[in-house]
């Protein structure tokens, strides 16, 4: 019941945050710089109040946030948190500034340095990705349902029966027509504005591999997305990343039976360490599991 009720919460919270999105988006978007040089929009500030707002109401009162675009809570005081909210209000700020419409809005709820509950929502195109332990992963791609249920939430406040309705109403990942690779064709999805060498160089060794290599550039955390329904294979990943740029990703990736592990390690990617930075980590989706040779 407690993932459930934090479920609907983020949920509602997501299509809020990504319909005052859309309304920065389709107006004049001023850009301002933080100080690590990374772009900020008023979208991004806007998402960031509304996802606050509702994560702080009851019964998750209790539960603390933390936020690209808040204050960052000293590893001191935020390590004994057995659970919390990690959120990135606006991420591919890149890709919403160029009106590419990859841009997310991604919230995880992380239990002991894991995420048991995520929700990545792509405003610009209307697909809502979200997946919890004990529930599975899962896509609604029809913005007509998606309004619906969150009307209905709003009216009636049966939380409960509107998720089950909007369960329902979703495709659970991976999808049945997802592509299953072969020895002759391999998908990779990789960074649309952060290509590096060494995502050209796992290209590169894996075309000696497979007779075909198709290569789908994207932005923001809707790389999960498309590994977890099963539109790509695999997901390097070379260039910086944040705890808060894959933690709802990652979840819906392992509920749908993928793995996100670190690139050296193997391990899977875990949260709330003191550097907030991720390592480098490759994302493979559940029909994909001979890749020790290419990492």
């Amino acid at each position: 019941m407690f993932l459930r009720e934090c479920l609907t919460l983020s949920l509602l919270a997501a299509k809020e945050a990504g319909d005052a999105i859309l309304g920065v988006y389709q107006g004049h978007i001023d850009v301002r710089y933080k100080d690590d040089k990374t772009p900020l929009t008023l979208a991004d500030e806007r998402a960031h109040v509304i996802i606050g707002d509702y994560l702080s109401r009851e019964p998750m009162k209790h539960i603390h946030m933390l936020s690209e675009e808040g204050k960052h809570t000293p590893y001191d005081k935020r390590k004994g948190w057995e659970y919390f909210w990690l959120v990135d209000p606006l991420d591919g700020t890149k890709e919403f500034i160029k009106q590419r419409g990859e841009f997310t809005v991604n919230i995880a709820l992380i239990h002991k340095n894991r995420p048991v509950l995520g929700v990545v929502f792509v405003p610009a195109r209307r697909v809502l990705y979200f997946a919890a332990e004990g529930l599975g992963s899962y896509k609604l791609e029809n913005a007509e349902t998606i309004s619906a249920f969150f009307n209905d939430k709003e009216r009636s406040g049966k939380g409960s029966a509107q998720l089950d309705s909007l369960v329902a109403s979703a495709k659970r990942l991976p999808l049945d027509q997802s592509s299953h690779p072969s020895g002759n064709k391999l998908m990779i999805v990789g960074s649309r504005s952060h290509a590096t060498k060494g995502l050209e160089d796992f290209v590169q060794s894996v075309k000696q591999k497979y007779a075909e290599v198709v290569f789908i550039p994207a932005g923001s955390a809707l790389k999960f997305g498309l590994i977890a329904e099963g539109s790509a294979h695999i997901y390097p990943r070379f260039s910086p990343t944040m705890e808060w740029d894959t933690a709802a990703g990652q979840c819906v990736v392992e509920q749908s039976g993928g793995v996100v592990l670190r690139l050296n390690e193997k391990t899977p990617l875990c949260y709330n360490k003191r550097d907030l930075r991720n390592p480098e980590f490759i994302c493979v989706g559940k029909h994909y599991r001979d890749f020790d040779d290419l990492c």
